[in-house]
Order: structure tokens, then sequence, then C-alpha cells
């Protein structure tokens, strides 16, 4: 079994599984449905190829789940703080972000792992420019939106080192407004 051949079937297999969990009924009929719907949308709806390049190194990995549960935990409580407090709603903004990932795969990822810390959703990517244009919830300072940048600049680096060949490699600029 080719590769290629390994990943569409698993992707068909998952897809299936999700359609059972939405249906929330365990039966051969959901089964089956799940799976052909699975294999019409890999069919009828192929997404592009995404090269893949570099190695992906397990403990840098760990380091980088641990850095995105704590980051969601920090602005969960914050997120509640805001939501909670007396006073006027916080005041939101639109921050750019250039990032020096090369892989478009890992641009995603790190991009996912943005929007899954409470307070930041990421709004658009600019592919070409490499700028990432990020929804957050606090910018009424400059202490917030600093401390937003060197999260995110935190982020990239390790999803860089996780992910990313050394080679050709740019360093990361420190601010970016």
């Amino acid at each position: 079994m080719t590769r290629t051949v390994g990943v569409q079937t698993s992707v068909i297999v998952w897809l299936a599984i999700v359609y059972v969990w939405l249906w929330g009924d365990i039966s051969i009929g959901n089964m089956l449905a799940g799976l052909l719907i699975g294999v019409l949308i890999t069919v009828l709806l192929p997404l592009p190829r995404v090269g893949v390049a570099g190695t992906a190194q397990p403990l840098r990995i760990l380091q980088l789940l641990a850095v995105i549960v704590y980051y969601a935990l920090e602005s969960s409580v914050q997120v509640a703080w805001l939501a909670l407090r007396p006073g006027p709603a916080p005041i939101t903004g639109v921050l750019r972000v250039r990032l020096t990932i090369k892989s478009d795969l890992v641009l995603v990822l790190c991009c996912d792992a943005l929007n899954l810390i409470p307070g930041t959703m990421v709004l658009e990517i600019d592919k070409d420019r490499r700028s990432v244009y990020v929804h957050v919830l606090d910018v009424g300072s400059d202490e917030a939106v600093t401390k937003f940048y060197r999260s995110t600049r935190r982020l990239e680096r390790l999803f860089i080192l996780a992910f990313e060949p050394d080679a050709d490699r740019h360093p990361i600029a420190e601010v970016d407004r």
C-alpha cells in the first residue's frame, strides 16, 4: 500500500468517525453512510498536496504543546476576568504579525495554535508576505500588545525548532508593529 492510499484511507475513516459522532448513533447504516460520504468528499473535493520538508523533533514538539496549553490556560483566565470584571469592555484590535516560518504547513499549524488561545483569532493569512492578521481581545495598553507579540514570537520560534530544517534560517524579528 502506497503512502497516498494510506493517507486517503485514514482520511475517509476519520470522516466516517466524525459522521457517526455527529449522528450520535453507532449503527451499520451510519457507518456505511459515513464511509460513503468520506469517499465522496475525498474524490469530489480533493485537497492540494502540501510539501513537507524537514523532520519533526519530538522533544521540541512536547515543549511546543506545553507552551500552547499554558497559553490557553493563562488566556482563559484573562478572558474570564475581562468578562466578569466591572468596567468598560476591553479595547480590541487587529494586529499584523510577520512570521519567518517557511513551510506553508507549519504556518497553518502556527495559526491553528493561535486560534486555540482564547482572546485571539486569525482573520487572514497572507502566504506571500508571510503575514498573519490576528484579532486580539485586549489591546488597551502597550503592555498587552507587547505581550501578544512576545507570545506569538515564542510560538513561532517553537514551531520552527519543532518542524523546520535549520538550513537557510532567517533570524526572527523581535518586534513587529
